[in-house]
């Protein structure tokens, strides 16, 4: 910062420069309008649209076990390996489709077996998947 000090005259004139100080404020202030993002940019959600019909018919729920061993119980019944579960997913994805799967894995169960019956349920369109039974995990 300079300062102004005239000798010629008997009294000393001591000012401080603001013109630095203004322009490095207006620079500030124009990044930052600029940094700001526009209100138009709006995310797209692909919300519901409601309705005041009530769905007359209930979604069917699957009961899907596992167990420590990776066998994988559906409905109670025990099924032979992956191509039989796959085949259970494909009548399950034919019958209705509004199926629900409440998956209720072993304190157990490798993450591996869970993952494999997910991926078999997505495979033929079945994305209502839930994991029942958390409360068992917390201690």
């Amino acid at each position: 910062m300079a300062m102004n000090m005239n000798r010629g005259d008997e009294e000393i004139f001591m000012e401080m420069n603001t013109t630095p100080l203004i322009d490095v404020m207006l620079v500030l202030l124009v990044m930052i309008i600029i940094t700001i993002p526009p209100q138009l940019h709006a995310l797209g959600l692909n919300m519901p649209i409601p309705t005041s019909e009530v769905n007359p018919t209930p979604p069917q729920v699957v009961h899907i076990d596992i167990d420590d061993a990776g066998k994988i119980y559906v409905e109670g019944e025990m099924l032979a390996g992956k191509n039989a579960l796959e085949s259970r997913m494909s009548a399950l994805a034919k019958k209705s489709d509004q199926v629900e799967l409440y998956l209720k894995p072993s304190k157990r169960t490798p993450y591996r077996y869970l993952i494999s019956v997910m991926t078999a349920a997505q495979k033929f369109d079945l994305n209502k998947i839930a994991i029942v039974g958390n409360e068992r995990f917390v201690n």
